[in-house]
């Protein structure tokens, strides 16, 4: 089975900013219950689709697949729960590791979110200056939620 085991962080600072480009995306949700969430996306010319079980604390079981671009874009308009997804990621190399800071548009703008992915739950790892607050096991900060809670509907 397919594993995926990730922590999740808010930032602190725009350091980051400078060290990578920004590539689009273009996400949606064909499923969004937290026990198997199905997505599809858009990453510039490519798109997948995506099968994920229930997080049980920082690990859970994932599928991903290319699809047809076209496809892909014809179910975000017609079949995806409402709103899409859209964000752009910086993949940013430290200490041996990517993160991927999301910088959330449209409906979750001003969420800014950076995951690090790891090959065990107990894995020590550097974080950047710029990585702040752990989110991890805040279930506001899932993609999936943010579909049916996005950020601009939150009292901060």
């Amino acid at each position: 089975m397919a594993k995926e085991i990730e922590r999740k962080f808010l930032l602190c600072g725009d350091e980051w900013r400078t060290l990578a480009k920004g590539t689009h995306y273009r996400q949606g949700y064909l499923n969004s219950i937290k026990e198997r969430t199905v997505r599809i996306r858009t990453i510039n010319d490519k798109a997948f689709l995506t099968v994920k079980g229930i997080t049980v604390s920082a690990t859970r079981a994932e599928y991903e697949y290319e699809i047809p671009f076209n496809d892909c874009t014809e179910m975000l308009e017609g079949l995806a729960e409402r709103p899409i997804i859209e964000k752009k990621r910086y993949k940013i190399p430290y200490g041996g590791l990517v993160w991927e800071v999301d910088e959330f548009l449209g409906v979750n703008e001003g969420l800014i979110v950076a995951e690090v992915e790891l090959q065990s739950e107990d894995q020590v790892f550097d974080k950047p200056d710029w990585v702040g607050e752990e989110v991890s096991g805040d279930p506001r900060y899932f993609n999936s939620n943010l579909v049916t809670c996005p950020y601009s509907t939150w009292k901060k």
